[in-house]
């Protein structure tokens, strides 16, 4: 499948997540189907505040880039490859603890928990070092 593609998919299926847990109410929610479609809409809010501080972070590296000797710039990309590192460590590890529960209706809540604290902690890791460069 192209890159494309499983991002297109990837995007329906959290368009799709998101308009089921709207008719779930997350704070009662009993039923795992509505414990699952919950865990991923926190996920997929957690993604979305992730995505804005990413970009805060990169603009703030391209700004500290910007004054640096020709020899010494490199922090965007750095940012760049260490973000899509953290994403596959993201996926593999939230992977990992979804196989407490494998092939059971409470897999995806684990998986998607997982995703929303990892992703959570990285955040807080791009606002600091989006602070650093208010100093």
């Amino acid at each position: 499948m192209t890159r494309f593609a499983l991002i297109v998919l990837m995007a329906l299926a959290g368009q799709a997540g998101q308009a089921a847990a709207q008719n779930a109410d997350c704070a009662t929610a009993m039923v795992q189907a509505d414990l699952n479609e919950c865990a991923a809409a926190e996920w997929q809010a957690a993604d979305v505040l992730l995505n804005q501080r990413y970009k805060e972070a990169m603009a703030q590296l391209q700004a500290w880039d910007a004054d640096l000797p020709e020899a010494l710039k490199g922090g965007p990309a750095e940012l760049r490859a260490a973000q899509r590192a953290w994403i596959t460590y993201r996926d593999s590890a939230c992977a990992a603890e979804g196989y407490a529960m494998r092939g059971g209706s409470a897999e995806p809540l684990l998986v998607y928990g997982c995703k929303a604290r990892l992703t959570e902690a990285r955040t807080e890791d791009l606002v600091g070092l989006i602070e650093a460069g208010e100093h």
